[in-house]
């Protein structure tokens, strides 16, 4: 069944819309669903970085009036091709990692342990659970409670890498509390002075 006369939104052109709440939005459409009344136009982006875009998604049942701006009539170019491959080696490597939380939260590994594992993990790819001990590199093994004091390697560039990133972690750790417990300590100083 044919869209009426101005029902109908071709990609590429460019739109102008007035929600119920009096908002003017415009962008230029790059989907629109005839049976559902949704569009999505594609603005600029409200970050203001110069090479990102918003996309906006529009319930034309919500919207007052619409107004063609630019109507593109020639066919729309070609979407872009996808690298399937490259897509399928991200959801392996994140069903991987999954795996590996639920793996470790499985084996009654501590919070503390899991978020050290996370940590390690950002920088250096090649970690691993083995129990609940975390093996790095193959090379570094640090053991519960995950300590400095708890990786064991043969000594050089691995283990002292290693040793830098934990100790990193739990300074991290420790200045994440001290502000937290400040935070927390501010609104009863407050309530304190204005009693």
């Amino acid at each position: 069944m044919a869209a009426p006369p101005g029902e109908y939104f071709s990609v590429g052109s460019q739109v102008s819309c007035r929600t119920c709440q009096e908002q003017r939005l415009q962008g230029e459409v790059v989907a629109f669903d005839y049976q559902s009344k949704m569009l999505a136009l594609k603005c600029p982006s409200s970050s203001g970085k110069p090479n990102h875009a918003d996309i906006l998604l529009i319930n034309l049942q919500y919207v007052s009036e619409v107004e063609i701006i630019n109507d593109r009539t020639e066919t729309p170019p070609p979407l872009a091709s996808l690298n399937v491959s490259k897509l399928a080696s991200k959801a392996r490597t994140e069903k991987e990692e999954k795996l590996s939380q639920a793996y470790a939260i499985s084996a009654g590994v501590s919070l503390e342990g899991q978020q050290l594992f996370q940590t390690i993990h950002k920088t250096i790819k090649d970690c691993k659970w083995q129990e609940k001990n975390i093996v790095v590199m193959e090379e570094v093994v640090i053991t519960p409670p995950y300590q400095v004091e708890n990786c064991k390697g043969k000594e050089g560039s691995a283990l002292s890498h290693v040793r830098k990133i934990v100790e990193k972690h739990f300074r991290d750790v420790e200045s994440q509390k001290i502000l937290q417990r400040s935070q927390a300590q501010q609104p009863q100083k407050e309530a304190a002075l204005s009693s």
